[in-house]
């Protein structure tokens, strides 16, 4: 099977502050990969990486089997990215945040925002200064997911939703994957890769560790947040 995400001896740093260090990862094609680790750990710079939104010193990423520098914008096109915080124009309708994003891809994606609208009970006349933080989760979910991509990228994507909304999100992952997409999670949320992910890694102090199997108990999972 293909690999979706190649990520080959990726190396990124801030001067003193830890970034990333010879990371290599690959995620296949359908695959619901978890991405597990601490804050400052070095996900969200891998995932910036792999986006195109950092330069790196050392290493090679393929997204989709593109070269993450040289085609950015392509790569940009098939992904579903959500960032850990959700940020809008405070001013604007949620109809006309979740239209902008189509509009920015070039596309109509009224239908299929509106199916996830309604499964997420996302109030589409209300202005975005009006939301609470899981309500802002899931305009950014509807944003990520309604072009239909064939990569998804999550980045703690279930803060501030509560348990219904979370169900409900981690069943419109699988029917997006069952139909050929596939998804990398970031998350610090142990049961949610227990629960819904094939593969896992665990990053660390800016290094990786691939997981023989994403079914981890709590000690070991602790472990990797401890000095």
């Amino acid at each position: 099977m293909a690999n979706a995400i190649e990520i080959s001896n990726l190396t990124k740093s801030y001067g003193k502050n830890r970034g990333v260090i010879d990371v290599s990862l690959k995620v296949s094609q359908g695959d619901i990969f978890g991405f597990i680790g601490p804050n400052g750990a070095g996900k969200s710079t891998t995932i910036r990486s792999m986006l195109g939104f950092l330069k790196f010193e050392a290493g090679e990423i393929k997204i989709l089997g593109m070269d993450s520098v040289k085609q950015h914008e392509e790569i940009l096109k098939n992904v579903g990215y959500m960032p850990s915080e959700a940020w809008f124009y405070n001013s604007m309708k949620v109809a006309d945040v979740i239209k902008y994003a189509a509009d920015v891809r070039g596309l109509d994606c009224s239908a299929e925002a509106g199916k996830l609208c309604e499964r997420l009970k996302v109030d589409t006349g209300k202005k975005i200064k009006e939301l609470s933080l899981g309500n802002r989760k899931k305009v950014s979910i509807v944003c990520a997911m309604q072009h239909k991509p064939k990569l998804f990228i999550f980045d703690e994507p279930t803060g501030g939703l509560d348990p219904l909304m979370q169900k409900h999100f981690f069943e419109l992952i699988n029917e997006y994957v069952n139909e050929g997409a596939t998804c990398l999670l970031s998350t610090h949320v142990l049961s949610e890769v227990n629960k819904y992910c094939k593969n896992a890694a665990i990053m660390r102090d800016g290094r990786l560790t691939m997981l023989d199997s994403p079914k981890i108990d709590d000690d070991t999972f602790l472990s990797f947040y401890e000095d």
